[in-house]
């Protein structure tokens, strides 16, 4: 097994997850590039990124010449061609949509070096169903991080049963090199670790308030003072965005077909109104 040379990342999509993914590259060190089809998103990313960089220099975490540095290596770009031109390793944080992933990894491999890795930060969505959208599919597989990028520490690297040790070697390489804790994956299985233990606590929380046995808040409470858990799973679920749950939630139920997967009834009440955590400024909890 050979661990490939990474001098570029690529991050295509530049919301909350694909921006702090970027930076987190770039204080790494890496010339990195983060793209989105929206001018607005990345000028929104960029103003976010300042703010936390800011607060992390306030703090005495990082130096404003780390940060300055860090900024220099990131570019935002407009343009996909441009943005992966001359890429190692591509990082795609896109909508949880499989159409939608499967769109853009076709772009990307037209567009993307031979040599580069294309991975997919989904949680859901296995990289064996992305895979064959390119001509390369020993090069593909999840790499996933969890929210915020910026201060989580595991990366959940996963393979398909065609991608290569290389690639996966690389991708643990790269974690460690972000100044994250990787895991591999060996088998694809949706959801994989973290986000399966999670989703079964998640999953009974919900049950616990649809059923009217306790108040959200108190559930969270619950979680928080009696689990020690650092934040409850609804005000994660705010934090995450309400809508992301849904449609993990629809993607595990269109492969499995059990009506047990699907989203539960409070969740489809919540996305239906809007109502998606702090990014709407209302989910389960009200954000000024």
């Amino acid at each position: 097994m050979a661990i490939q040379k990474v001098e570029k990342v690529a991050v295509i999509g530049a919301g909350a997850m694909g921006s702090q993914i970027a930076m987190v590259s770039a204080l790494a060190g890496f010339r990195t590039a983060l793209y989105d089809v929206a001018a607005e998103m990345l000028d929104k990313a960029d103003a976010s990124l300042r703010g936390h960089m800011e607060n992390r220099v306030k703090k005495g975490r990082l130096t404003q010449q780390q940060v300055d540095e860090a900024f220099a290596r990131l570019s935002y770009e407009k343009d996909l061609a441009s943005a992966v031109r001359d890429a190692d390793f591509v990082i795609e944080a896109v909508v949880e949509k499989l159409d939608v992933k499967r769109a853009v990894f076709r772009q990307l491999d037209e567009l993307a070096p031979p040599h580069a890795i294309l991975a997919t930060n989904s949680s859901t969505i296995v990289s064996s169903k992305i895979a064959d959208a390119t001509k390369r599919p020993d090069k593909v597989c999840n790499f996933h991080f969890f929210n915020p990028a910026l201060v989580m520490e595991l990366v959940e690297v996963v393979r398909n049963p065609q991608t290569s040790d290389d690639t996966v070697e690389t991708a643990y390489w790269l974690a460690e090199r972000f100044g994250k804790a990787p895991i591999i994956l060996n088998r694809e299985i949706s959801g994989f670790v973290a986000n399966r233990i999670l989703g079964a606590l998640m999953d009974e929380a919900v049950w616990l308030y649809e059923q009217g046995i306790a108040s959200f808040e108190d559930i969270d409470k619950a979680v928080t003072k009696g689990l020690n858990h650092p934040i409850g799973p609804f005000a994660l679920m705010d934090l995450t965005g309400i809508d992301v749950n849904y449609l993990v939630r629809m993607q595990r139920y269109r492969e499995s077909g059990d009506p047990k997967d699907a989203p539960r009834p409070s969740i489809v009440e919540k996305v239906a109104k809007g109502e998606l955590g702090r990014k709407t400024g209302k989910g389960w909890y009200t954000y000024s």
